[in-house]
């Protein structure tokens, strides 16, 4: 009842239709056509049930549909359920997330009603997508990671839920991904969550800066950038 609840006052969840008709469109279309191939690579570390978040490197706006081809509804069974920004839920792209279970959140200062929403989804045992680097990053630099997924983690656990992390390595044959080049996605081992005080969360963070860049690397080798 909570779920439905904050749902009604953050987003309008995922319509049946348009999850649907997004779903031929990216990956029976725009996926297969602009890319040669396709790589998924440690499937076996992606859980199929109980709460996770899925913790992807940010590349390329393709990000969101590689994402959604090799963990969504077709292989698991479930929606990714998105964290985005705010200026990505304006104009006819917002209208389209808004339907497709995306829901926005302030990076700098998130509101407690999108963390409990959230929790929430973790609650019902769906899968949530925070990138935690916050924003695409295209060149070399280290990977920064935002302090949002702890906070989000601080609150999971102090309602009960066993939440675990899936470090994801996404990669291209291009900085920039280009027409007929090739695109990788890599599943690290889930971490789990447990008591997160603020040594502990920078534990976390470097356990999973370390399992995100390995999973990177490995994206990126079998894509020939490596």
């Amino acid at each position: 009842m909570a779920l439905v609840d904050r749902e009604k006052k953050i987003c309008l969840g995922v319509d049946p239709f348009w999850s649907y008709l997004a779903m031929g469109v990216t990956q029976d279309l725009a996926l297969k056509r602009y890319f040669s191939k396709r790589i998924v690579l440690g499937a076996n570390n992606l859980p199929l049930k109980g709460a996770l978040v899925l913790a992807p490197t940010h590349r390329s706006r393709w990000d969101a549909l590689m994402l959604t081809m090799a963990a969504g509804r077709r292989v698991t069974k479930r929606d990714c359920r998105f964290m985005v920004t705010r200026s990505e839920m304006k104009g006819i792209q917002g209208w389209f997330l808004n339907r497709l279970g995306c829901f926005p959140i302030d990076q700098q200062r998130p509101s407690l009603l999108s963390l409990r929403y959230a929790v929430d989804l973790l609650r019902n045992g769906q899968q949530l997508v925070v990138f935690p680097e916050g924003k695409i990053n295209r060149d070399s630099q280290p990977l920064q990671l935002e302090q949002g997924l702890i906070r989000l983690a601080q609150l999971a656990f102090r309602t009960g839920v066993e939440v675990n992390v899936l470090p994801i390595g996404l990669g291209y044959s291009e900085i920039v991904p280009k027409p007929f080049g090739k695109a990788a996605i890599c599943f690290e081992e889930p971490l789990a969550i447990s008591y997160i005080e603020k040594k502990s969360a920078n534990n976390f963070n470097e356990k999973l800066f370390t399992r995100m860049h390995a999973a990177e690397e490995a994206a990126l080798k079998a894509v020939g950038r490596k």
